[in-house]
């Protein structure tokens, strides 16, 4: 087992929208969140304690009892939203209050301490003007310390390979994580050769950014409540 965490351990994740309090349509943006939170509800509703929902103008957050989507969650939703960039900070530990399925606000605990210090941890660092500054961190109750940095790292990786990416990979990539099928059905979505589709995945780092999004979710997974 990979994580030391106690029975009793949730996953929170906050998410943060970058910059929104100069965007020119922040309520179309707004709006567009909030469906697709809803859309995350639904197709995820068997790994949620309590539903994704905005919580501030900038800010929107959700309670998992089981990790094992936490990555394709987020994925999800930073694909939908670009470009509008979204930092998640992923906290795993218990929840010491009433949980209320339909919003995941009023709840407190070690799980939600955790992924508000990811959040001030990837804002401090933003500030400092890193390059490609990463855009997801976790952190873990407990005696994971070790665990988590693995898992920072490999975030930080990502979020440089992410950052390379140009519009075209962008889309291509976006297009075989939502469909997953063949890369000549991909080709027909676009509109472009089978051989564009091919050199954009091996160019965009796709296999190698796949891996570890299988390899962290695989790890995260471990992260399961049994008695929900």
């Amino acid at each position: 087992m990979f994580f030391c965490f106690t029975n009793n351990s949730y996953i929170a994740i906050i998410g943060d929208m970058k910059n929104s309090k100069i965007m020119n349509d922040r309520n179309r943006v707004q709006n567009e969140l909030k469906n697709i939170l809803n859309r995350i509800n639904e197709k995820y509703s068997k790994d949620i304690s309590a539903k994704f929902m905005i919580t501030l103008g900038d800010e929107f957050q959700g309670l998992l009892h089981d990790g094992g989507h936490v990555m394709h969650i987020i994925e999800e939703i930073q694909s939908e939203m670009h470009p509008v960039e979204i930092r998640f900070g992923i906290g795993v530990g218990p929840i010491t209050t009433e949980i209320n399925i339909e919003m995941a606000i009023g709840a407190d605990g070690p799980g939600y301490y955790k992924a508000r210090q990811s959040i001030e941890f990837l804002k401090e660092n933003e500030l400092k003007n890193r390059t490609h500054a990463a855009d997801i961190r976790i952190e873990v109750d407990g005696d994971n310390d070790n665990a988590a940095a693995m898992m920072n790292t490999v975030l930080s990786l990502l979020s440089i390979v992410k950052a390379n990416w140009t519009d075209r990979q962008r889309e291509i990539i976006r297009d075989t994580i939502k469909y997953q099928d063949s890369q000549a059905k991909s080709a027909a979505r676009l509109s472009v050769a089978q051989s564009s589709i091919q050199r954009g995945l091996k160019s965009g780092n796709f296999y190698a950014y796949r891996d570890a999004i299988d390899a962290l979710s695989n790890v995260l997974k471990e992260i399961r409540r049994e008695d929900v």
